[in-house]
């Protein structure tokens, strides 16, 4: 059971297009199996939103489903849809840099036909 409700756990939900802040999160169930999730939307550049409410809400409907999840840090996404390409930088003000190589690798299985990079440089 415990891997089923780890395997509804979509791997990446980030919106379309445009430049927004993202989490990486890690989720599992004690003792078990355990993978990173990666979370963003625009909606969290607006509104007082900060990566903080997005890890809030994922983090609820996560142990909703008898999961725990733990923020890795964040940054931003930069997700061109029409160019087929997607950047990954900067970092969180709260939860720090998140591992962006890890997070472009999550893209990348999402995304095989885009473009993927990453850098540490930018807020």
């Amino acid at each position: 059971m415990a891997a089923s409700a780890l395997d509804r756990v979509p791997d990446v939900v980030v919106d379309p297009s445009g430049v927004f802040k993202y989490v990486l999160i890690r989720v599992g169930q004690e003792g078990g199996p355990e993978k990173d999730v990666v979370r963003g939307w625009a909606s969290a550049e607006y509104h007082g939103n900060r990566p903080a409410d997005i890890y809030d809400k994922v983090s609820m409907e996560i142990e909703k489903q008898g999961l725990y999840c733990e923020c890795q840090g964040g940054g931003r996404i930069k997700h061109d849809n029409r160019e087929k390409k997607i950047h990954v930088y900067g970092y969180s003000m709260g939860f720090g840099r998140a591992k962006h190589e890890i997070t472009t690798q999550i893209l990348k299985v999402k995304y095989p036909d885009y473009t993927v990079t990453w850098a540490d440089e930018g807020y």
